[in-house]
């Protein structure tokens, strides 16, 4: 007697979901994940970079005496050496622009494409681990390590800053003051702007992971594209069009450091931000879903 078939009229059993003990959730746990990339020596590096930078920043005002703007503009460099609550506002200001989008298309980006370049993408699905939730196992800890990399600056700044000129209150460079209790919550507020900001160069640099098997282009794609949005808001024929950029906002945490806080800048900012960034990572998993991995 032949064995029966398998016909069109009932579906294929899904062997994963009667293997015993098999719960989807439970594949590839976020510790595990975590662990993974915290022991890996891109993580490491650039936490140092991080670290040292404060100190840098400390020994180069100490060589090159009393900081000062650009162009007889006065920034929040100007006030840097006022207090450790002005330093950690100066490390802020000289590293969000550019310094701070690297570690977050770096774990971002890093993501989905060093698994293809490992070969070993393939492996982790037919583990079974779902698409899905490889996905969001590796972008909550992508997001993580950049929100960990925006925290730890500011507040080895603080701590160097502290250390290197006193605790005071934060000097504004328009005028007036914020006193040490009330200056580090707003430096809090300002941290968490910045990393909402980068958002949408985290959800670039993991869309563009899903897309790749070079992690060094989805990490360096994301970066080219965030310069090349610096660039179009220094054009200033575009207008208002340069609302719709989210570098445009990228220093409105400032408002988070006036006598009189200012909420308008930062809810726009983020508003675009987190746009863009929703679509972007809805289309990495949208993709990715339909992706043949050969990897």
């Amino acid at each position: 007697m032949s064995a029966p078939t398998h016909t069109g009229a009932e579906p294929a059993p899904d062997l994963r979901a009667t293997a015993p003990g098999y719960r989807p959730r439970r594949t590839l746990p976020l510790r595990v994940e975590a662990a993974r990339q915290l022991r890996r020596r891109r993580t490491l590096v650039m936490g140092g970079i991080l670290a040292a930078l404060p100190f840098i920043l400390v020994t180069a005002f100490a060589i090159g005496g009393t900081p000062s703007g650009r162009d007889g503009r006065i920034t929040l460099i100007d006030t840097a050496t006022a207090s450790g609550a002005n330093f950690a506002a100066t490390a802020l200001f000289v590293s969000a622009g550019f310094l701070l989008v690297v570690p977050v298309a770096l774990f971002c980006g890093d993501t989905v494409a060093s698994e293809a370049s490992w070969s070993s993408l393939r492996y982790l699905l037919a583990a079974p681990v779902p698409r899905a939730r490889l996905l969001w196992s590796k972008l909550a800890v992508a997001l993580g390590l950049s929100a960990a990399a925006i925290v730890l600056l500011p507040l080895v700044a603080l701590a160097v800053g502290t250390a290197a000129y006193g605790w005071g209150p934060l000097e504004i460079p328009t005028g007036g003051s914020l006193g040490a209790g009330e200056a580090v919550p707003r430096l809090a507020i300002a941290v968490t702007f910045v990393f909402v900001s980068q958002l949408v160069t985290a959800g670039l640099a993991f869309w563009l992971s899903t897309k790749t098997d070079a992690p060094l282009g989805a990490v360096g794609g994301a970066v080219g594209l965030t310069i090349v949005g610096n660039v179009l808001d220094a054009i200033t024929a575009l207008g208002d069009w340069r609302d719709a950029l989210p570098a445009h906002w990228q220093f409105a945490w400032a408002d988070a450091l006036q006598p009189h806080l200012e909420w308008s800048g930062m809810a726009q900012g983020a508003g675009v931000s987190v746009g863009y960034a929703l679509v972007l990572m809805a289309l990495a998993f949208r993709g990715f879903e339909k992706k043949d991995i050969v990897s």
